[in-house]
């Protein structure tokens, strides 16, 4: 991998002109690059803008992370996904303010022990934050690295992504290690783009870049197939009374671990609403939507409930416009229906959702 020999000097000099002005950038404190970082985790930056601003004017720095209310937190993180990210980050927020005096660690190994931290976003906090001379290897990484060298291992193998590590390792300029991978990782995500169609008259390795040379980028990296989704046909059920709509909170463990839901269950039983105990004075179809997870697909029809009576199986809540804003936390999975819950929600109390 000689060509990443060669590499600094050109990227270090693109990257200073070429760099997107991003809030974690302008202030790479510790907190604030673990905070990105982990919402960063496949998800884009343009998504994360607007939550990083709001999380940290809620939670400005780790004792109130540590200390805030798992409802409050969730709530900040609504609609990012990847829940257990946001309750890794409360978990590592009590071990810094526990194990380490409420000071952010400042080695690498120490910053690996946290919750939710992985190699990379160890290497990330600890080159940004620290200047400790130490790779930040993502997927990004990993194409970009892998088509300059003509590397043609599996990137999802842990042998290829620790061969690379080293490469980079060996490579790195110790003045400068944060903006090295900062640079890395912003090559990867604005010029040496997926699925084959890198900007390539745009990059500062052109000239030293074995995929192009070679007329390989759309071989590059290469990535064993995934295997097919699962897919389940869900029906969800949007139940009102009185203005509000019937909320229920999934399993502490598993798919969108402990955060509120419109009750929904597999297609085929036809028996929930009476399982429920809910007697439906009026019900109607309410529109589809489909929702796709890292291993299931769900393909899901709305049906809109009308409730003969305010009972609700232990547990539900009803929820209004305030509570749905402001108090809980409904994942991405059902953005397909917030335009009818909202409509439902606009009916007077006192009139029925069908004859206003």
């Amino acid at each position: 991998m000689h060509e990443l020999e060669q590499l600094p000097i050109p990227l270090l000099q693109w990257f200073r002109d070429n760099a997107r002005v991003l809030p974690w950038r302008s202030e790479p404190t510790p907190y604030h690059v673990w905070v990105s970082e982990i919402m960063l985790q496949q998800t884009r930056v343009a998504a994360v803008l607007e939550y990083y601003r709001r999380f940290m004017a809620a939670l400005p720095a780790v004792a109130d992370l540590a200390e805030v209310e798992e409802g409050r937190l969730l709530k900040l993180w609504e609609g990012l996904g990847y829940y257990n990210r946001a309750r890794n980050l409360q978990k590592a927020a009590r071990q810094i303010m526990g194990e380490f005096g409420g000071v952010f660690p400042g080695t690498y190994e120490a910053i690996r022990s946290l919750a939710g931290v992985g190699d990379y976003t160890a290497g990330a906090i600890a080159s940004i934050a620290f200047g400790i001379p130490v790779p930040a290897v993502d997927g990004n990484v990993l194409r970009v690295v892998a088509r300059i060298t003509g590397d043609r291992g599996d990137i999802q193998k842990s042998s290829t992504k620790e061969r690379i590590r080293s490469a980079l390792r060996e490579t790195m300029p110790v003045q400068a290690p944060g903006d090295y991978n900062q640079a890395l990782m912003e090559l990867g995500a604005t010029v040496c783009l997926p699925n084959g169609a890198p900007l390539c008259r745009r990059c500062p390795a052109a000239g030293l870049c074995t995929a192009l040379r070679e007329g390989t980028t759309g071989e590059l990296p290469v990535k064993a197939p995934k295997k097919p989704r699962r897919v389940e046909e869900r029906t969800v059920y949007l139940i009102f009374s009185g203005g509000k709509v019937a909320l229920r909170r999934r399993p502490a463990r598993g798919l969108l671990a402990g955060l509120w839901e419109y009750p929904n269950e597999l297609r085929t039983d036809e028996g929930a609403l009476s399982r429920w105990g809910i007697v439906p004075a009026r019900l109607e179809r309410g529109g589809t939507g489909k929702h796709i997870f890292s291993h299931i697909e769900w393909h899901m029809t709305a049906l809109l409930v009308e409730a003969a009576s305010p009972a609700l199986p232990e547990g539900w809540v009803w929820a209004g416009p305030r509570e749905l804003e402001e108090v809980y936390a409904v994942p991405n999975a059902f953005r397909a229906f917030a335009g009818a819950a909202r409509s439902g929600l606009e009916v007077p109390a006192q009139q029925s959702l069908w004859n206003p």
